[in-house]
């Protein structure tokens, strides 16, 4: 039933607790502090707010010295996804390299230290982990930031997750809800559909969210998707029935329901921001996650006026805001009371020994047992195949093995080759005959990322194969493609571990 505002100041305040948004620099703007002392209750940290663990301990004990009890969000997935080593590279695998070790200790262990240095920079809610079952491969925005393609895998793994990350006190936000992982269009720029029964629904999207409630995940972010077998009309983030009927009556789910980035295109572009956060709020999202690309103090005012609005207007219960705006405050509550794990006892090494175990190093048929494969001695050309790299990782972060080569035999030299313009075989062709060149006598390493899925990519390396042979071939996404080359390794993720493991294996240097 609806009730009458008790107050402006009340419904003000109501309706900005329930907004988690961004801003720019690596200090906290004046808008921000002031929005913090009328109400505001959490704010989302990206790339572009990290300089190093110094500055980001810095910048929260500024938000926290306006407010004690904020939530600082942050989108830490380790591996492609990073904020915290944006710049130079994860120390950590991301989900799909520990999927492929399926240690469920490791895993933990690995969201545990993870954890550990989000809560020592005063972090406590991180946008992770992703719970998506990589079920299409041909996914342009999940692939190696879901566990696999196996249910059970992905659900023990998501399990493990949450409660290392927990354990650290830092608060896990299991996403994408239902489940974004069958799906060939990224949410970032238009709406996905996903249309499977909802027999299949329930025993394969939703069994890693099963998995994490039963964890005790203490958020849980919805999936801006379209899923007609549940909801034939509004996307899970907009869907009561999606959010209130499945996870919080049948699922159980009593924690923080948090949206994806509202700015996306699948909402941004069909209902707007402003319409879509109140309708996301009375179909049971109990927070707002904005400030990706909107980062400033006019979206937190559109946003707590149209929900304000909203509920004078009868168009949003009083008591529905209410009740998100007390979820996000008991959220804050245990995020306060968790406290900060000492040292690890898992050791600072962790994330490479995982990237290590994760590599499966074969060899083309035919071209015998990679247990036989001599290690480089000289320095080599490395061809980065280089694809566009989508929204959620961003194009800051380094990927290769170019970098941990240099270390190990310096004077290794490299070039990265895109798909260019015109057709897609002409397009691969021209930039294998580019790297072929550019590699000269060299040996050549040919790093590709999500063959699979790049006709281009497949293309080019096609052309390397055919000129050199004895090209080692690094694949730094989901193996999906047969393996090709003298020597495959695959890495299952981009990280800088991963590089380093990869790389330790071509100069046969393991372990130095």
């Amino acid at each position: 039933m609806t009730t009458l505002a008790s107050g402006t100041e009340t419904l003000t305040r109501d309706a900005l607790t329930v907004l988690q948004p961004g801003f720019t620099g690596t200090t906290a703007p004046d808008w921000l502090l002031r929005r913090l002392g009328e109400g505001l209750a959490s704010v989302g940290l990206f790339g572009r707010n990290i300089a190093s663990p110094g500055q980001l301990a810095a910048l929260t004990a500024q938000l926290r010295a306006e407010r004690d009890d904020v939530l600082v969000a942050i989108d830490e997935e380790g591996g492609d996804v990073t904020r915290l080593e944006v710049r130079n590279g994860s120390s950590f695998p991301g989900n799909h390299a520990l999927g492929a070790v399926d240690d469920v200790e490791l895993t933990q262990q690995v969201a545990h230290e993870l954890g550990r240095r989000l809560a020592a920079c005063g972090v406590n809610l991180n946008w992770a982990p992703s719970a998506d079952v990589n079920s299409d491969p041909r996914n342009p925005v999940i692939g190696v930031r879901s566990f696999g393609a196996d249910t059970g895998l992905a659900a023990r793994h998501t399990a493990a997750y949450v409660t290392g990350l927990q354990s650290a006190g830092v608060a896990a936000c299991t996403k994408h809800f239902p489940g974004h992982g069958d799906t060939a269009v990224d949410s970032h720029h238009a709406l996905p559909r996903i249309d499977v029964s909802a027999e299949v629904l329930a025993e394969r999207e939703l069994a890693p969210f099963r998995a994490a409630i039963a964890a005790g995940t203490r958020a849980v972010m919805s999936a801006h998707i379209l899923v007609p077998a549940l909801d034939p009309e509004r996307p899970a983030t907009l869907s009561h029935r999606i959010l209130t009927g499945l996870l919080r009556e049948e699922l159980g789910y009593d924690g923080l329901i948090v949206t994806d980035g509202m700015e996306m295109r699948a909402i941004a572009g069909t209902y707007g921001i402003e319409r879509g956060s109140v309708l996301a709020i009375a179909a049971g999202a109990d927070a707002i996650c904005v400030g990706g690309g909107l980062a400033d103090d006019a979206t937190v005012l559109r946003l707590r006026d149209a929900l304000a609005g909203a509920v004078r207007a009868g168009e949003l219960p009083e008591a529905r805001l209410a009740e998100a705006a007390g979820r996000v405050r008991a959220l804050a509550r245990w995020a306060g009371t968790a406290g900060r794990p000492a040292e690890s006892t898992h050791g600072t090494e962790i994330g490479l020994h995982a990237a290590r175990r994760a590599l499966t190093v074969t060899a083309a048929p035919g071209l015998g047992d990679p247990a036989t494969f001599k290690p480089l001695t000289e320095p080599p050309y490395v061809a980065a195949l280089t694809p566009v790299a989508n929204i959620a990782v961003g194009d800051e972060t380094p990927w290769g093995v170019a970098a941990e080569l240099i270390h190990l035999l310096p004077g290794t030299v490299t070039g990265s080759f895109c798909a260019g313009d015109g057709p897609e075989s002409e397009a691969g062709e021209n930039a294998g005959r580019a790297a072929l060149q550019a590699a000269g006598p060299r040996r050549i390493v040919a790093v590709v990322r999500d063959e699979h899925r790049h006709p281009w990519m497949a293309s080019a390396l096609g052309t390397l194969l055919a000129a050199r042979p004895d090209t080692v071939v690094v694949e730094m996404g989901v193996p999906q493609a047969a393996p090709r080359g003298a020597l495959h390794i695959a890495t299952h993720g981009a990280a800088r571990v991963c590089g380093r493991a990869a790389a330790e294996v071509i100069a046969g240097a393991v372990g130095r």
